[in-house]
């Protein structure tokens, strides 16, 4: 069984009866977009994963939990046993491309979850489609199954003070240079970032064809940037909890496995006034 990444053509060679594949396309600007192009054409067999809906609870952001706020373990479970997952299953997660949306986020939360047998299609639909592969606007039919998931706390801070007060870890934000630097925020109403994280953007962990860099390459870039701190001590976050998750499944294809999710995020940071900003 994978644990962080899939080519398009192993995928192809594995029996459908033996993974279960989940659309994962999401546009920020067009939250229905995801939806439609999965209704258009997708992977024979998958079935589709709403990144507000399915992957995230949206009623919690007043809570200062982020702009994507973790779904509950019931709800999470709901939606697994909704697609009939049942352990030991191959998932494979897919988006249009990079991975760097709800793919990812799937992939962490089976992570939370204990799930090991969770992977990313590398390259996403594109390279599934380049791959000349066949599509399918069949909408899967799956059998329901019972499931009762629980996250695991250690790989998850939901404590803003938490990343504030704990020198020993390395905060590291994923959000492009100019965003974390202050310069523009498209998204969020405050531009900034949280004092004392360093920058890593999860764009770097890719090559020009959007596929992923080699575990080799990435552990060496990664660790240009962590330096001593081992992976249990580095704490990733973006605006809002979903890209962060590439650094962390990249630092994990790396060999770099442990790191934690800061699951609010930028947004959830600024929720409070209070609370610091750093630029530059």
């Amino acid at each position: 069984m994978k644990s962080t990444l899939i080519t398009a053509g192993e995928l192809a060679a594995l029996p459908s009866d033996s993974v279960l594949i989940v659309d994962c396309r999401h546009d920020l600007a067009d939250t229905q977009k995801g939806e439609r192009d999965y209704r258009t054409d997708h992977i024979p067999g998958a079935v589709f994963a709403d990144l507000d809906h399915d992957l995230s609870d949206l009623s919690r952001t007043p809570l200062g939990l982020g702009r994507h706020p973790l779904p509950s373990e019931q709800a999470f479970s709901a939606v697994l046993a909704r697609w009939g997952w049942q352990p030991g299953l191959q998932v494979v997660a897919y988006d249009a491309g990079t991975g760097a949306l709800a793919a990812v986020r799937l992939w962490w939360l089976l992570r939370l979850c204990g799930v090991r047998e969770a992977v990313v299609l590398d390259g996403g639909y594109a390279a599934w489609k380049a791959a000349n592969l066949p599509i399918s606007q069949a909408i899967p039919q799956r059998q329901p199954t019972q499931v009762s998931m629980h996250y695991d706390a250690s790989q998850v801070v939901l404590d803003h003070s938490a990343v504030a007060n704990t020198p020993d870890d390395l905060l590291l934000d994923a959000r492009a240079a100019p965003r974390y630097r202050g310069e523009v925020e498209p998204i969020d109403r405050v531009a900034g970032h949280v004092p004392g994280a360093a920058n890593r953007p999860f764009t770097d962990n890719l090559q020009a064809d959007g596929h992923f860099k080699s575990p080799a390459e990435l552990k060496q870039e990664f660790r240009a940037v962590i330096g001593d701190h081992a992976p249990s001590h580095v704490v990733h976050m973006c605006g809002s909890g979903v890209t962060a998750c590439h650094n962390l499944l990249a630092m994990e294809h790396a060999g770099l496995a442990g790191s934690r999710l800061y699951a609010p995020s930028w947004s959830g940071w600024i929720s409070d006034p209070s609370r610091p900003i750093a630029k530059g």
